[in-house]
């Protein structure tokens, strides 16, 4: 597939007279992480709901694999291959870790569950994710670290398939520990191919681990490029005012609002 897997042009959303995204232009490409960053209220949550299809976009154009779709359900979206990992992780803490990522999946043989077959697929998919930290799969989740939790949110989505994962705010609220626990689980989908978007505050953690840089202010994609393009200072710059003239690589300016740069 030539061109990026996530091709956003034109995104709008309005709900009554309040205009939440504004003509957003995106590229997600795939083996990449992106970071998609902004002040509250930026329009992040929108924007992730929409390409997960809870909310349909108002106007503009979604192009996933090189194919125009039109996403009416988050179904639809896990359908074709785009798992989103919100802050509450939706996971059931009264059921084990193999029974949370086979959840809505289980694997039968005759009319009974597999179970031997579901522990193989968990330990494997959590092995190739390089999760160490997890000693006992059938552990209960409600047991289990903010970042181990975390973990297995995105196993989840790798043994639904997923080419894109989104994940917002995945390190809020975690420990030093648990937060590079997180960060690695982030490269290691990369390394695989898949693509990662990343909805974070922390631009420490941004800038450790994204390739590329994306920055909404008040509905609009203001600056987006490499991640090379950017430092501390001009990515507040932008996501607290929408410009900013500081400049990087020799002069090249990191973002303006009136000529937004998709790099």
């Amino acid at each position: 597939m030539d061109g990026p897997l996530l091709h956003l042009r034109g995104i709008t959303k309005s709900f009554g007279p309040v205009q939440a995204l504004s003509g957003v232009d995106l590229d997600v490409p795939a083996g990449q992480v992106t970071a998609l960053i902004g002040d509250n209220g930026a329009g992040k949550s929108t924007l992730i709901k929409t390409i997960s299809g809870i909310w349909e976009p108002s106007a503009g154009e979604v192009t996933w694999q090189g194919q125009r779709v039109h996403f009416r359900s988050p179904r639809d979206a896990t359908d074709a291959g785009i798992a989103t990992v919100y802050q509450d992780l939706a996971l059931c803490d009264n059921l084990d870790i193999v029974q949370n990522m086979m959840l809505g999946h289980e694997v039968r043989r005759r009319l009974l569950l597999d179970e031997v077959a579901m522990e193989q697929t968990a330990k494997r998919t959590l092995s190739e994710l390089r999760v160490t930290t997890v000693r006992n799969i059938r552990q209960l989740v409600g047991s289990l670290s903010g970042g181990q939790r975390q973990s297995v949110a995105v196993a989840k989505a790798v043994i639904l398939d997923a080419k894109l994962v989104i994940m917002d705010e995945p390190t809020a609220a975690l420990g030093v520990t648990q937060t590079e626990l997180v960060l690695e689980l982030i490269t290691s989908l990369a390394q695989r191919g898949i693509a990662v978007l990343v909805v974070s505050h922390n631009l420490t953690d941004v800038f450790q681990v994204a390739d590329r840089l994306a920055v909404l202010y008040l509905g609009r994609l203001v600056s987006a490029g490499p991640v090379s393009d950017y430092d501390t200072a001009s990515a507040v710059d932008l996501m607290t005012t929408g410009a900013s003239h500081r400049t990087l690589n020799g002069g090249t300016t990191a973002g303006r609002l009136d000529n937004v740069r998709e790099g």
